[in-house]
């Protein structure tokens, strides 16, 4: 079993930044990807940005205020948000794919992670 968990989420005015983690733990022999996704009420979960052995992948609106950053030997992927603004008010979820330590795939999703911007 993988367990994956953010922290990092709150209420920042526009303009403002927030960093978002997340750490993976359990039965894991290796991770394919690492990413971040949101969803806000009444809208699909989208990605926000990923991390894979084929390299970064960011959502369209990102336009170059989010970074993403992981560490392979912590299992954690971080999420550098600057500029935000209303329009990112959303849940944040971190999701991890992989191999199991039984040689299974696997792909775990976090709780979630509220981040709210007011204008």
């Amino acid at each position: 079993q993988v367990q994956v968990v953010e922290s990092g989420g709150g209420l920042v005015q526009a303009g403002g930044s927030l960093r978002l983690s997340c750490a993976a733990a359990g039965n894991i022999f290796s991770i394919n990807a690492m990413g971040w996704y949101r969803q806000a009420p009444g809208k699909q979960r989208e990605l926000v940005a990923l991390v894979a052995s084929g390299g970064t992948k960011y959502g369209d609106f990102v336009k170059g205020r989010f970074t993403i950053s992981r560490d392979n030997a912590k299992k954690t992927v971080d999420l550098q948000m600057n500029s935000l603004e209303p329009e990112d008010t959303a849940a944040y979820y971190c999701n991890v794919a992989g191999i199991s330590t039984g040689i299974r795939g696997f792909n775990s999703w976090g709780q979630g992670t509220q981040v709210t911007v007011s204008s």
